[in-house]
């Protein structure tokens, strides 16, 4: 991959705030004409560093306010439940993010319902279905006050 200069992280650092900017706006934004800016846009998305466009939801706007992180421990840490429990929680909607983790927790799930019923129906019917889970442990967000999807660059 090639460094990237200054024109690429200022490329960068606008389309994190708004991926619907086209490469005429960022070319009059750089004082840049549009073609060397579209170029450099899609050398950018052919290497990787630009991975999707997304549009980011409003969670109460679409009723999933509840926001919970799961921390969960495993009995057993050989490679196969491992690969068991990252490859079945691919397929848990509600879960928005996962980490596997060094330390006393093996993973961390973030997790967004409509209601802490709905909450309690995903452990029960789906989560504790998976082989190998020891410990559950939830917390749920009273407030969010920084969530981003920026990376400093």
């Amino acid at each position: 991959m090639e460094h990237l200069d200054t024109t690429d992280i200022t490329i960068l650092r606008i389309l994190q705030r708004d991926a619907k900017k086209t490469a005429k706006q960022i070319a009059n934004i750089l004082n840049l004409t549009p073609s060397p800016v579209y170029e450099r846009i899609r050398r950018l998305e052919k290497q990787g560093v630009i991975k999707k466009y997304v549009a980011i939801l409003d969670k109460k706007l679409i009723d999933r306010s509840i926001t919970t992180i799961c921390q969960v421990s495993m009995r057993y840490h050989n490679e196969a439940f491992i690969e068991n429990f990252e490859e079945q929680i691919q397929n848990l909607a509600e879960v928005q993010e996962c980490y596997h983790l060094a330390g006393q927790v093996d993973f961390i799930l973030k997790i967004h319902t409509k209601s802490l019923e709905e909450y309690h129906d995903f452990i029960k019917t789906k989560l504790s279905k998976i082989d190998n889970i020891g410990v559950l442990n939830s917390t749920f967000v009273l407030k969010d006050i920084k969530h981003s999807s920026e990376f400093y660059i």
